[in-house]
């Protein structure tokens, strides 16, 4: 008896696109009638079609249209405050729209996010909102692209504007920290940045070089440590152990900012009178300590809600045009700036202080 011959696989969108040489997302357009698509292009990926016999499947295209009511957050940080103030943002929209969200948590791991994602989408999530993980390729947004997967970055971004996006506007409130403490007579600041490599890093830490730039005869010193309080400590007591260190800081995030402000009354510096501290997103904590912590407002919840909404859009609309939104920042004054020491040098500020 003569067996029978394998049935050939079905041709799918993915070998259209293989044999029109474009992306999934462009064959997808294309047998979707959608007017983003060239005539060159749309005539290439029709050819193809007709050469291995692809049928659109418009019923399967219908199941797959089915919405799951469900939206994937994925962040890199559950730790910081900051991060619980945006998800509070991005809930009270999803919430409000009748669906949910489901959050998950990439301790800064470009492996662990990629999972996530491969499981929200086993789940069928509707969309997803991610915080790029520090090291994300550019491929990653791209390869969720090529899925026909609504997406938004916040916050962080390595879509290079190909995807939607929610952030900040950093240059503000950089601008009035800076401002603010070389009207109180600092001409030494000093920023603290995070050691992993991300845009949010890079634009925070760009727009302090700026905003210095516009101020005549001000130095500037720049240290890179690990976002936390315990080195954000260990910082702080370096610092006020070099009497050539500068009198005033700006600090990447809250999480640092409150870690200094610690450190340097452990070693008897007080924020404010022997030396400037301010910290960025003005986390609810910043008001607790005293003296408060003078910080740059981000507005999470803001940008949470804001990311939300155009996630939304993009789900109900997936051929709009990719949008970028800021939202302005500012700077929150409180008790930990104050006029430059009138001996700049923190030992000898300590010495005549009697400490």
């Amino acid at each position: 008896m003569s067996e029978k011959p394998a049935r050939r696989a079905r041709p799918t969108l993915l070998d259209v696109a293989k044999k029109a040489s474009v992306s999934r997302a462009t064959a997808s357009l294309v047998v979707r009638k959608s007017p983003l698509v060239s005539e060159e292009t749309r005539a290439v990926v029709q050819a193809a079609m007709a050469e291995i016999g692809y049928v659109y499947n418009a019923g399967a295209a219908r199941m797959r249209a089915a919405r799951s009511r469900t939206i994937g957050v994925i962040i890199p940080n559950l730790s910081n405050t900051f991060f619980g103030e945006l998800l509070a943002g991005i809930d009270d929209v999803i919430d409000a729209a009748g669906l949910a969200s489901f959050i998950a948590h990439s301790g800064e791991s470009p492996a662990k996010q990629d999972g996530v994602v491969n499981r929200m989408r086993e789940h069928g999530v509707d969309g997803l909102i991610i915080c790029p993980a520090a090291g994300t390729e550019p491929s990653f947004m791209a390869r969720l692209k090529d899925w026909d997967m609504p997406v938004g970055e916040v916050l962080r971004t390595v879509a290079a504007g190909n995807v939607d996006y929610t952030g900040m506007d950093q240059s503000g409130g950089m601008d009035s920290a800076v401002s603010r403490l070389v009207e109180l007579g600092h001409t030494h600041l000093g920023f603290v940045a995070g050691s992993l490599d991300h845009s949010a890093r890079d634009e925070r830490l760009g727009a302090f070089r700026s905003a210095v730039r516009r101020h005549d005869q001000v130095r500037t010193t720049e240290e890179m440590i690990e976002l936390t309080h315990v080195e954000a400590i260990m910082l702080a007591e370096r610092i006020a152990a070099d009497p050539s260190a500068p009198t005033a800081w700006i600090c990447h995030n809250d999480v640092v900012g409150l870690g200094m402000h610690k450190g340097f009354c452990d070693m008897g510096l007080l924020p404010g009178r022997d030396v400037s501290l301010i910290g960025y997103d003005n986390v609810a904590e910043a008001a607790l300590v005293r003296p408060g912590l003078a910080s740059v407002a981000t507005e999470p919840s803001e940008i949470g809600a804001l990311a939300a909404q155009q996630l939304l859009r993009r789900i109900n609309d997936p051929e709009m045009a990719p949008a970028r939104i800021t939202v302005p920042s500012h700077l929150v004054v409180r008790g930990s700036i104050g006029p430059a020491p009138l001996v700049a040098a923190h030992g000898l500020t300590r010495e005549l202080a009697g400490i």
